[in-house]
């Protein structure tokens, strides 16, 4: 019993019942060439992304722990999470930078065991 307890981890990760769920939303578009940025102010009308990839990051690791797509109405859900601090992300479009995309991060904390929290919508640029 005394060997087990070194190896239990309590911090953030997979092995809980906790969730967090939310949805990626479209909120403006750029042309194939990035030439052109269109928003909801030229006529661009807001959708729910299916295929992002959103990401998870279990507290303060520097990478990923967990990646899932979301469905075809935005949504994503990360299930079997311990309680503790984690970060949501998913890329989104910027011709303004050399990379081409950036990351939209939320922080998102899990206090209760079997905690389903649902997020703001992670919103994107396509």
């Amino acid at each position: 019993l005394v060997l087990l307890l070194p190896s239990c981890n309590s911090g953030p990760g997979p092995g809980g019942q906790a969730s967090i769920t939310g949805k990626v939303k479209v909120v403006a578009n750029w042309n194939p060439s990035c030439t052109l940025f269109v928003d909801s102010a030229n006529g661009f009308v807001p959708f729910y992304g299916p295929d992002f990839d959103v990401y998870l990051i279990y507290g303060d690791d520097p990478s990923y722990g967990e990646r899932v797509k979301t469905a075809p109405d935005g949504t994503f859900q990360f299930n079997y999470l311990r309680r503790g601090k984690y970060t949501v992300y998913a890329y989104s479009k910027n011709c303004n930078i050399s990379a081409g995309t950036e990351a939209v991060t939320m922080e998102v904390e899990i206090t209760d065991r079997k905690q389903d929290v649902t997020t703001n919508d992670l919103r994107v640029n396509k």
